[in-house]
């Protein structure tokens, strides 16, 4: 159409050169040449703007919500009717969680050595045959118990490094960064990898350490009644 323009010369108004036609001309073309690396750069900027996005998302850390955490099943869901998590941090409630991990795990302990060691009791020669919650005093560790208690007391000083720092800090309340109830002692290998059937893992142990807190309760109630052995 340019050419046809400028061999067409009575459509050209008077004045005009053919050479300032053809400059036009030339200027079209260098202007419609860079036209492609323009969509070439837009294309690359829009192609980096999904992963600056990712990026962005990535150092954005997830939001803690009780409701994620395991131990929540069936029937009772999840069950707080003192609003103990109303208002508490994530700190706090990481605080709460070890509570009741230690409290459940002592328990378990508890429970299955009230019920065996009333039946079978080797140690000390065998004498130690009493109802389980006098069995203690009945032993020679009666007489050394302050060194028991601090032999049990070892254990629990590295729990204090999972503390959030009280000063200028928030009390009993434990750091983001630390796992709940993770001793670093898997001697078995049971602890799974992926995450839901961690969590799976993790809520039956809470519900049996719960189970078991009940259940030492009532076997202690029972023998303060009776004074005599479960069996």
């Amino acid at each position: 159409e340019s050419l046809g323009s400028v061999q067409n010369m009575s459509l050209l108004p008077s004045g005009f050169a053919p050479t300032n036609l053809l400059s036009l001309a030339l200027m079209a073309q260098l202007v419609s040449g860079f036209e492609p690396t323009s969509t070439f750069l837009q294309s690359r900027v829009f192609s980096f703007s999904p992963l600056m996005q990712e990026a962005a998302e990535a150092e954005v850390p997830p939001t803690f919500s009780v409701r994620d955490l395991p131990g929540i099943s069936a029937p009772l869901g999840f069950f707080d009717p003192l609003n103990f998590c109303g208002e508490a941090s994530e700190g706090k409630m990481k605080f709460y969680r070890e509570v009741e991990l230690k409290h459940g795990r002592v328990a378990m302990l508890a429970s299955l050595g009230f019920l065996v060691g009333e039946q079978f009791h080797p140690l000390f020669g065998g004498d130690v045959d009493v109802p389980s919650y006098i069995a203690f005093q009945e032993t020679p560790l009666q007489t050394f118990w302050p060194v028991v208690a601090l032999l049990i007391s070892v254990f629990e000083v590295f729990s204090v490094f999972s503390f959030n720092s009280p000063f200028g800090g928030e009390r009993w309340s434990i750091r983001s960064d630390y796992e709940n109830g993770n001793l670093g002692f898997d001697p078995l290998g049971l602890r799974p990898s992926d995450p839901v059937e961690f969590k799976d893992l993790a809520t039956k142990e809470l519900n049996n350490g719960r189970l078991a807190m009940f259940g030492i309760a009532g076997m202690v109630g029972q023998e303060l009644a009776t004074g005599e052995k479960l069996f």
